[in-house]
């Protein structure tokens, strides 16, 4: 018989999540009702922030979040070249110049002192970005304090894209709290923690920030008295103050963001359990572990093992073979043919590049049986073996 299938990552879903979903279908709202507010509140609660903004994707939560502090022509973005391609296409969407930092070569997230030297040498060549996006690649958290520390003494904005991360902590206290940046970002894409289907929320203590979001994601319309030019006609007046896009989220994504909310915990707990499974099962494997920075509690959205460069594409093909759906997070944004026409070229983050050469993202997710992994474990071994 054929071994199943066993994806890098999937989603889970129950019969409460259905018919939380069912449940709004039978309603008046399919969209702009009262699920949205009230899954937006309750993120905001479960991470420590004042305000969340929902919206159809993390990447337009990325989008609006540049939109309201205020990116755009002139100015620059940097973020880190390992990972995907939207941390770094928010900025360009704001008619902004984008650049990078490359990664720690450990925790495989900004590294601070590329970053601090970074800086030094824009601010003599005035170039200066107004926005940095830190990424929290696989469910870790960047050290946001030291990275804080070294942008504010710049007066740089900060956007945490913690697209993977929901559910994590740094310093005993969640990410999504913004107390080292401006704006954080989350996804709820199929294969994250939690899911709205599509989906993402951004979180700030700022008000200001939040309606500027708020105003992006919804065509730059108001129907508030005191945000209008002038007097409303009467009770069916809008008035476009700004220019904004249509990014919201939807009341069916919103209910099932709300049920799977009741088991973010029990999602992470599952996936901080299968990640210290895999540091056993894997250490007296010629592969090189996850690293985890001290201050911070991964949620675990990827585990991530890096083979030698010289054997990478053959385990990552023959994981493939034997039914583990192995995948790679991520190609580095500035190899991208896009970015290339751009001027960026290999050899520029060499950190990042490294990364790339040897890292494989294995199975993992709330609903991973002991016994797959034990599978994946055993495929593992087995085409390390074979590649020697």
């Amino acid at each position: 018989m054929t071994n199943t299938f066993i994806p890098y990552g999937r989603q889970d879903i129950t019969d409460e999540d259905v018919a939380a979903v069912v449940e709004v279908l039978q309603t008046d709202f399919l969209t702009q009702g009262p699920q949205v507010p009230a899954f937006e509140a309750a993120v905001a609660e479960r991470v420590g922030a004042a305000h969340g903004v929902a919206m159809n994707s993390a990447t337009s939560a990325l989008h609006a979040a540049c939109m309201a502090l205020d990116l755009g022509p002139g100015d620059w973005l940097w973020t880190v070249p390992t990972t995907f391609v939207a941390s770094s296409n928010c900025g360009l969407y704001c008619g902004a110049q984008v650049d990078f930092v490359d990664i720690d070569h450990e925790t495989y997230t900004m590294s601070v002192s590329a970053l601090s030297a970074k800086l030094e040498a824009a601010q003599a060549a005035g170039t200066l970005p107004k926005v940095i996006v830190p990424v929290h690649l696989c469910g870790q958290s960047a050290d946001m304090e030291a990275i804080s520390r070294v942008a504010r003494a710049y007066g740089v904005k900060i956007i945490e894209d913690a697209s993977h991360s929901i559910g994590a902590d740094h310093q005993g206290l969640p990410v999504g709290d913004c107390r080292y940046s401006d704006i954080t970002v989350f996804s709820f894409h199929p294969v994250k923690i939690i899911t709205t289907c599509e989906g993402g929320l951004a979180t700030t203590q700022d008000a200001g920030l939040a309606r500027k979001m708020e105003l992006a994601r919804s065509h730059g319309i108001t129907r508030e008295a005191d945000e209008m030019t002038h007097a409303p006609d009467g009770p069916w007046y809008y008035q476009q103050v700004t220019l904004g896009y249509n990014y919201r989220m939807t009341e069916i994504q919103a209910a099932l963001g709300l049920s799977q909310l009741t088991r973010l915990d029990s999602f992470v707990a599952r996936r901080r359990e299968l990640a210290a499974r895999y540091n056993q099962l894997l250490a007296d494997l010629p592969v090189t572990l996850p690293a985890q920075h001290p201050d911070t509690n991964s949620s675990w959205h990827l585990y991530v093992v890096r083979v030698a460069a010289d054997r990478h594409a053959a385990v990552f093909d023959a994981l493939r073979a034997a039914g583990i759906g192995v995948n790679l997070h991520y190609i580095p944004v500035h190899t991208q043919p896009y970015y290339r026409a751009m001027g960026f070229a290999e050899g520029q983050f060499p950190n990042a590049e490294a990364y790339y050469a040897e890292a494989i993202s294995i199975p993992l997710y709330a609903g991973l049986s002991d016994a797959d992994q034990d599978r994946v474990v055993a495929e593992l071994a087995k085409a390390l073996a074979v590649t020697q």
